[in-house]
């Protein structure tokens, strides 16, 4: 079928139009047109393709989306060889480096470009007539392997070179990186599907650069940035370095903004402080810069050693990753309670400083990445963020390896430790009485909202815990006039104040009080909801939690934060304190309880087959909502619920049309009979 001229023409302007905005996208970072916009371009063009296969080139934006899989990777020899670098670590050693250059060069000043040093994968793109026809990675630097068709997926990467100055061939050597963003996004994806996360950047541009599946390697986030240069061949390049970087943006092809010409080795060393400062702000990971020789007949005179130019080298950062050996894990508890486990190292240089504790995050995290104390383990430390590490040494491991276990006790206190189902974050329930969350509950307790004592202020509160005379916040009611006098800027008038605003607070109402307490997720509204349904500050503390989760607004976790709050012995001994005449003096003022809701009061339930919990339990909390639990099936019943192996009485309910409820169905129906009753109740 011959392709009429109007497809043809629309199908060579779709694909200047795509390839226009790759550009302005993936080198200019300065797109032109909506996402949405750009897939309706895609999809027609793919649409034309698939009706004219006559019209599907080499360079169509339709054949980045990969083919099909190899068999394996061809071996590539380069024409031009890729050497490596040597490192500079030092000013001294880019001095050195300098004085080499100007000696052999015999001037005095010398030009240089700099530009960032990438940690991704060298690979040499080799363009023929303005076309890529093929990318290979460095390998030995002689030899490398053909990778032309994953290549060809990354949308950075121009597969026609832009305007018609361009030599007949032209390499162009490249580093295939991973930007931050698509690695974070790329491992998250990774985990959600129960699959093996990549360590770093480096490492996910390497594995999926080199997926026998180009397929694979257009679903990831891989981008380009071009450097150098190799084969050149009928035509010429600019003289400098400086110079071709800007043709090979004119041309298309993808080029660090952060280059730059630099007049002399002070301009490099000062390139290298403020690349330096800006490491963890840009897009991508660099471990270094670079610098060249400017000037290319320059580089020409200069030469190279046996693997590296002498007229280039990589003045590397302090190393972001190292490997050190995890010898024990503490747990750390924070002002609400939370702990958090410190991993203690051996001693590492990273990142520019001494390493001697990492962070592990929380226990679900130590799990995901099975770190056991006695693993050598990398550890990563950018900039001034606090160092982590990232993976064990599965290698490396040895028998005797401990694995990382959730203290059953705070380590601060010895309250006990509860980490609710669905949450990561592991804390102390010993609220009022552990020292480490001291500071934080006694500002709370003090708060306008809760105990309402004017004059304990932030900064009071801190004297008063760092000078020994509080520990709890029945020690507030035991202060004297003396021991405040002698606080820093505590004069007569201010301690009377206090301790008269302290007198006031002793008499207060059950909702502040239970404000008061800190309970996690128990805020004004939970508390006065409380102090309404159960009327004395003892039965909220006898409470369980299926009791609990009779209150209006009172879910699964704030039942289960209230319970845990009051079954810790510590708590209810500052309770007590507090209530103590002797001591805090609190007068609390309570009310009658709220009749318990019921609910299901008028329906009847009939229990069979075997279920998880004591049948004996079921029909008491189903008595306690209003409801009777009959022994037999009849027209009257309301509902069967039904376990297992449930026998006849199943069979009856089928055959009088009776509900049949599963345990998961009786429990949705309990909370949806409980919310109508409580919204009845509260309109």
């Amino acid at each position: 079928m011959s392709v009429p001229d109007e497809a043809r023409e629309r199908a060579l302007w779709l694909r200047r139009e795509i390839t226009h905005h790759d550009y302005q996208y993936y080198v200019l970072a300065e797109p032109q047109i909506p996402d949405a916009e750009y897939d309706r371009l895609m999809r027609e063009l793919q649409d034309l393709e698939a009706r004219y296969p006559e019209l599907v080139t080499p360079d169509s934006p339709t054949q980045r989306v990969g083919a099909e899989p190899l068999e394996g990777f061809a071996e590539v020899r380069h024409r031009v060889p890729m050497l490596s670098l040597e490192n500079a670590f030092s000013d001294a050693e880019m001095l050195d480096f300098d004085r080499r250059v100007r000696e052999r060069l015999g001037v005095a000043r010398v030009a240089y470009h700099g530009e960032p040093k990438l940690d991704g994968l060298a690979v040499g793109l080799r363009y023929e007539a303005g076309a890529l026809v093929q990318a290979a990675t460095r390998g030995d630097g002689q030899r490398g392997e053909d990778v032309t068709a994953n290549v060809r997926t990354i949308r950075a990467l121009p597969l026609r070179l832009r305007a018609g100055d361009w030599p007949r061939v032209l390499e162009v050597r490249g580093e295939v990186y991973m930007p931050k963003a698509g690695f974070a996004a790329l491992n998250a994806r990774m985990r959600a599907e129960g699959r093996k996360t990549f360590a770093n950047p480096r490492n996910a541009a390497a594995g999926s650069l080199r997926q026998l599946d180009p397929r694979i390697t257009a679903r990831r986030p891989l981008s380009l940035y071009c450097y150098g240069i190799g084969e050149v061949a009928g035509g010429e390049l600019p003289a400098t370095h400086s110079e071709t970087m800007e043709r090979f943006a004119r041309w298309g092809l993808p080029v660090a903004r952060e280059r730059q010409r630099l007049d002399g080795i002070e301009a490099a060393l000062d390139y290298h402080r403020r690349m330096l400062a800006r490491r963890e702000s840009l897009a991508y990971d660099m471990d270094g810069v670079v610098v060249k020789v400017d000037r290319y007949d320059q580089q020409r005179i200069l030469g190279h050693v046996a693997r590296a130019p002498r007229w280039a080298i990589a003045y590397k950062f302090p190393a972001e990753e190292e490997i050190t050996r995890l010898l024990d894990v503490e747990w750390q508890v924070g002002r609400t309670g939370a702990l958090t486990p410190v991993a203690r190292l051996e001693p590492v240089f990273v990142g520019g400083a001494m390493v001697s504790n990492a962070t592990l995050h929380n226990i679900e995290e130590i799990r995901r990445k099975d770190v056991r104390i006695g693993d050598w383990v990398y550890v990563r430390r950018a900039g001034e963020v606090i160092p982590e590490i990232v993976r064990p040494i599965l290698e490396r491991r040895v028998p005797g390896v401990r694995a990382v276990e959730l203290p059953a006790r705070c380590p601060v206190c010895g309250s006990r430790v509860v980490r609710p189902e669905g949450e990561v974050i592991a804390r102390c329930t010993g609220g009022l009485y552990c020292p480490a969350q001291r500071k934080q509950a006694l500002r709370h307790f003090a708060s306008r909202r809760a105990m309402d004592i004017e004059g304990l202020g932030d900064k009071l509160v801190d004297q008063l815990v760092d000078a020994g005379l509080v520990k709890d916040p029945s020690d507030l009611y035991r202060l004297t006039r003396e021991q405040l006098v002698g606080l820093e800027r505590m004069g007569g008038k201010s301690a009377d104040n206090l301790l008269a605003a302290l007198e006031r607070s002793r008499d207060v109402g059950l909702a502040r009080f239970l404000y008061a307490l800190g309970i996690r997720e128990v805020g004004e509204a939970t508390a006065r909801a409380l102090a309404a349904e159960f009327g004395t500050l003892e039965a909220v503390m006898e409470a369980d939690e299926e009791r609990l989760l009779q209150v209006p607004d009172v879910g699964p976790v704030v039942a289960g934060n209230v319970r845990a709050f009051f079954q810790e012995p510590h708590n209810r001994e500052v309770i007590a304190r507090l209530l103590d005449p002797a001591i805090g003096g609190i007068r609390l003022r309570e009310g009658a309880p709220r009749p318990p809701p019921q609910p299901l009061k008028g329906r009847t339930f009939v229990l069979t087959g075997t279920l998880s919990r004591p049948r004996e339990e079921i029909k008491a909390r189903l008595q306690a909502l209003g409801a009777r639990v009959s022994s037999s099936v009849s027209r009257k019943t309301d509902y069967v619920v039904a376990g297992a192996d449930p026998g006849s009485k199943l069979a009856k309910a089928e055959s009088l049309g009776v509900a049949v409820l599963d345990e998961a169905g009786l429990q949705a129906l309990l909370a949806d009979a409980t919310r109508e009753f409580n919204q009845r109740e509260n309109a």
